[in-house]
């Protein structure tokens, strides 16, 4: 399984429920990445979004038993959603966020995509810093770009082996 997130430079990702600095190739990439695949992603996040994402099986992790999304399946749980992917190849799935639901699926991910965007906007929200936590490390990353005026770089990283080697990328 897999996370896909862009961080600012403290980690934050994002305030009052929705990215402060948006980077429109991050989007193109996060399209790319995703696409054909399963999404995972808590109520906020999923109504950040215009809609469920075209092409991808959309599920929304929520505690309101009421909650309904059209073109999404509504778990209630991490096993509710994990019940859902089940036969799904693990490189196809994609917890999508935000902080709450990162910070119930980082333990079960082996792969992080993250866009590290040079910027500090005010963040409420944040993303462990997978370059602090031993379990994790930098597998590869873009050359830095630049979006109007503000850089940012691709990231891949690695959930390390018990013998600690990373595990195969993707």
């Amino acid at each position: 399984m897999n996370i896909i997130v862009a961080v600012y430079s403290d980690w934050g990702i994002g305030y009052n429920g929705s990215q402060p600095v948006v980077i429109p190739e991050d989007r193109r990439y996060f399209r790319e990445i995703t696409d054909g695949g399963v999404v995972i992603a808590g109520r906020r996040t999923f109504e950040d979004f215009p809609g469920a994402l075209p092409n991808r099986k959309n599920i929304v992790l929520t505690k309101d038993s009421s909650y309904a999304a059209d073109g999404a399946i509504v778990v209630h749980s991490v096993k509710e959603a994990l019940e859902e992917t089940a036969g799904v190849d693990p490189d196809k799935v994609f917890v999508i966020g935000g902080g709450e639901i990162y910070r119930l699926f980082l333990p079960m991910c082996n792969t992080a995509y993250v866009t590290k965007i040079e910027a500090s906007p005010e963040s409420d929200t944040f993303f462990p810093n997978l370059d602090a936590l031993p379990d994790w490390e930098l597998a590869r990353s873009s050359e830095t770009l630049e979006s109007n005026g503000i850089e940012y770089t691709f990231c891949i990283y690695l959930r390390k082996s018990s013998a600690g080697a990373p595990l195969a990328a993707p």
